[in-house]
């Protein structure tokens, strides 16, 4: 059950309208690594979870703050959208993109990248769940693996993406306004990526897993080959770094750069095509007549029917 506390959890309106900035922000809300990707993934991942209850609690904790950045961008969207597009036709003259558009240049030519007119169109003037290209929003972006470790470190992926972004549209805009807001959203994804880092490592110390997740690949895997760097470029720079020499990262074995790796597979001969397929293959006489040939899909009746 969740309740919905009518206050924001932060929030600083803009100083002035600006559709163009109001499209770029659709970012942090609808993409791939925006609020609406990490609280989705965050919640299933709780939802999931069948560990200890602190990591429970501690994901569902996260996911209904992220709820409520969704609705903190949504309402800063709403706000840049306010009297924008009156604002544009009377400063459109100052404006060469705008004045072009208004003047009868191509608008598809001219200002396609501006202004989303779906924030006209579609949403009357609000935010909604998409990209800042009007990309929509997809469940295929979250992670929910059932294994904390592995989800963990990709929720340290996604604040890192999330947190790049953010600090990039921090530095698109002067609006003091949503620089405050910004600022604090900042703050957050600061403290989500410690908060990941610290869960990685209370459930390494807990014995749940280790450096490999899952701690079976250690009984799968040709462990001859789990230390080896391959060299599959030009150049030997990469022989330079710590993954090249040394002890591996979960101390069970020995970095090894490989110079000139070489193949351990033969070449690939693929089986013939079935001549219901109508594939070529290697002879036509191989091809045969494949009119003669039985049907891919036998038919089949209903007797008595």
């Amino acid at each position: 059950m969740f309740f919905h506390k009518k206050r924001l959890q932060y929030f600083t309106p803009p100083t002035n309208p600006d559709p163009v900035y109001a499209k770029k922000l659709q970012e942090l809300i609808g993409g791939s690594f925006g609020e609406m990707t990490v609280m989705m993934q965050y919640l299933f991942q709780g939802w999931n979870c069948r560990g200890p209850a602190k990591y429970r609690d501690m994901l569902l904790d996260i996911g209904t703050e992220e709820i409520g950045h969704v609705e903190m961008l949504a309402t800063m969207i709403a706000h840049l959208l306010d009297k924008a597009p009156i604002k544009y036709q009377e400063e459109g003259a100052k404006d060469p993109v705008v004045g072009a558009v208004m003047g009868g240049s191509n608008p598809r030519d001219v200002i396609a990248a501006a202004i989303n007119p779906q924030h006209a169109i579609a949403s009357g003037g609000g935010a909604y769940p998409a990209d800042s290209v009007g990309f929509p929003w997809n469940g295929r972006f979250i992670v929910a693996s059932g294994n904390l470790l592995a989800d963990f470190r990709s929720n340290l992926h996604a604040e890192s993406q999330g947190l790049i972004q953010a600090v990039r549209l921090y530095e698109m805009t002067d609006d003091p306004g949503v620089k405050d807001h910004l600022s604090f959203m900042i703050a957050r994804d600061t403290m989500h990526q410690n908060q990941w880092l610290a869960a990685l490592e209370d459930l390494k110390s807990e014995g749940f897993e280790e450096t490999v997740v899952p701690n079976v690949a250690y009984e799968y895997g040709k462990n001859e080959f789990a230390y080896q760097f391959w060299n599959h470029s030009e150049g030997t720079e990469s022989a330079e770094g710590r993954w090249a020499k040394g002890p591996s990262m979960d101390g069970k074995g020995e970095f090894e750069y490989v110079e000139n790796p070489q193949p351990l597979g033969p070449e690939p001969e693929l089986p013939q095509p079935d001549p219901r397929l109508h594939g070529t293959p290697k002879t036509p006489q191989a091809q045969g007549n494949s009119s003669s040939a039985p049907p891919l899909v036998e038919r089949t009746t209903t007797i008595g029917g």
